[in-house]
């Protein structure tokens, strides 16, 4: 195993200057391993509340007016509403420079009486369950802001087999470079799961609104490039699921 870890931290070394295929570059020879954000130690932490329903309209507006006291002491990606895929939740993404920051935050907001007080309190009885995941950026991804607001996202998680970047690092990045040539998608960030479901990616994308996202959803259907490549990807993929997100007010990305 040790072995195999430094094997793909020396494969994955060779993709540092290879940036989001989005531009149409070369692809062939990236790697999907986190080996370079390992080393560099920023990672994102994904979020779920599952919200109780009736409680939901609360839930978002106690966050809108406190949301600030959080945001104080780490950097917020982004935070969403669940449109489709899962009724009553938010997801939102929090950027850490370490597993020592995030301890620290953590810490931080324990001893914070304005926070436990002001939304902690108020905030946990709106909820029935949350989750959270830590994930890396893939190599060849970066953080792209759309390039307009008022859109909506679409949180695409796809649950490969065991095995690792090595076994199906390639041809997943094929797949996702296809939909994001000029005129499909607008992608804004690929992750790779390091705490939580392992062999999981998302693919975090942007569109002007839900009817543009099925109109590129159709063309993709009847283009052969999109097709071939999904076809090699598939072939490693055991599930996957979307969903489809509005961005809140208070949210950096929109």
């Amino acid at each position: 195993m040790f072995n195999i870890r430094n094997a793909l931290r020396r494969a994955t070394a060779q993709a540092d200057s290879v940036v989001f295929c989005r531009k149409g570059r070369e692809y062939s020879r990236a790697s999907i391993s986190t080996g370079p954000q390992q080393q560099h130690e920023t990672f994102y932490e994904f979020r779920t509340y599952y919200i109780k329903p009736h409680l939901n309209a609360a839930f978002h507006k106690l966050t809108n007016e406190k949301i600030h006291l959080r945001t104080a002491l780490s950097e917020l990606v982004g935070y969403w509403s669940v449109e489709y895929g899962g009724l009553n939740q938010v997801f939102h993404i929090w950027k850490y420079e370490s597993y020592a920051q995030r301890a620290a935050v953590r810490a931080a907001l324990a001893q914070d009486p304005n926070w436990m007080e002001q939304y902690i309190s108020k905030a946990m009885p709106m909820l029935s369950s949350q989750d959270n995941e830590v994930t890396y950026l893939v190599p060849w991804s970066k953080i792209q802001k759309p390039p307009k607001e008022g859109g909506v996202y679409e949180l695409v998680s796809f649950q490969m087999k065991p095995g690792g970047p090595a076994v199906w690092g390639q041809s997943f990045q094929g797949a996702v470079c296809t939909h994001a040539a000029p005129g499909y998608a607008y992608p804004v960030g690929v992750f790779h799961s390091e705490f939580g479901l392992l062999n999981r990616l998302h693919v975090l994308w942007w569109y002007e609104n839900a009817d543009q996202r099925a109109a590129v959803r159709h063309k993709a259907h009847s283009d052969a490039r999109v097709v071939s490549a999904v076809r090699q990807s598939v072939a490693y993929l055991e599930s996957q699921k979307n969903k489809l997100l509005f961005p809140c007010s208070y949210s950096p990305l929109k």
